[in-house]
């Protein structure tokens, strides 16, 4: 530890979505010298305003293992947030965990999916190799399994103003979504607080709905009809490819709502709320908040 007695935190994917608002999240808990942000370039425009707070900055690239052992050097607590990478996320995974191993890092954080362990989602494969990775380690590990991030149907808010209709296929299965932000305050927590190394977190949101509560709520703030259009998973994703989304992740939508329909994507636990001590995001508001124009991407966060 430092010099201070405060563990040092170290925050992998700094710059993206989540990495940053994790990051936002820690500067309201600890001192900036006690955070290390991981990224892949210094000039990022996103990594600038993360040192211009006083956070220590440090390449840290999945794929380049060469980088990790010297980035991790020092570092007391790891968040790994998962990789975005299509083929080769769970070497990656390995890439991280190893050098965390060699550095002695005294508690690794891992961003896996809601209930990995019985999940059909096709990312569940991945989450759950890391996971055994993780255990077979022997690492100090808490798992933070998140649930379906908000901002995924908020995408949805633009093309249904335009069509008078929300797609997918998930006909009545239900998403206990929350906001990155949300779920970015539960990893600060975690990684700021004592008391977390064993324990698997489901975190999911408060509320539960189905795509057509949210056909509702996009017509109930633009005060224009919007219905909810059920269709097969590969007309879905084929109408996804449509819109210009790479078929990779038009497929990874068309299997995540499939596997919404069958219960996959509704947790009632409330760990997340639990954690943060607050109730997640509300959909409607956050919907409303989008139809007008607004983002909840940064949730509130600094940079």
């Amino acid at each position: 530890m430092t010099n201070s007695n405060r563990p040092r935190l170290f925050v992998t994917g700094s710059t993206g979505a989540l990495g940053r608002l994790v990051i936002t999240e820690l500067l309201k808990r600890v001192p900036a010298s006690s955070i290390v942000a991981g990224v892949r370039s210094l000039d990022h425009d996103v990594a600038k305003q993360i040192a211009a707070h006083g956070v220590e900055l440090r390449i840290a690239d999945y794929s380049r293992p060469d980088t990790l052992l010297a980035a991790f050097a020092g570092i007391d607590r790891l968040l790994l947030i998962s990789s975005s990478a299509q083929r080769d996320r769970v070497s990656q995974h390995q890439n991280v965990i190893e050098a965390a191993k060699a550095a002695g890092v005294g508690l690794f954080a891992y961003t896996s999916l809601l209930h990995a362990d019985t999940s059909p989602l096709g990312l569940g494969e991945d989450h759950l190799r890391t996971e055994a990775l993780l255990k077979a380690s022997g690492l100090p590990v808490v798992l933070l399994r998140h649930g379906w991030y908000m901002e995924n149907h908020m995408a949805a808010v633009p093309p249904a103003l335009h069509h008078g209709a929300v797609i997918g296929s998930a006909g009545e299965g239900r998403f206990s979504t929350a906001t990155r932000a949300d779920f970015a305050e539960s990893a600060a927590i975690v990684l700021s607080t004592e008391g977390h190394a064993g324990r698997i977190y489901e975190l999911a949101g408060d509320q539960s709905y189905s795509l057509a509560d949210v056909a509702d709520a996009i017509a109930a703030s633009a005060g224009k009809p919007i219905v909810y259009k059920d269709m097969p998973g590969a007309v879905f994703k084929n109408a996804l490819i449509g819109m210009g989304l790479p078929e990779s992740v038009a497929e990874l939508i068309a299997d995540s709502d499939v596997a919404a329909s069958k219960g996959a994507l509704e947790d009632n636990g409330r760990q997340l709320s639990a954690l943060i001590g607050r109730p997640t995001a509300d959909y409607r508001q956050v919907v409303e908040q989008t139809v007008r124009g607004g983002s909840v991407h940064e949730g509130g966060g600094d940079f």
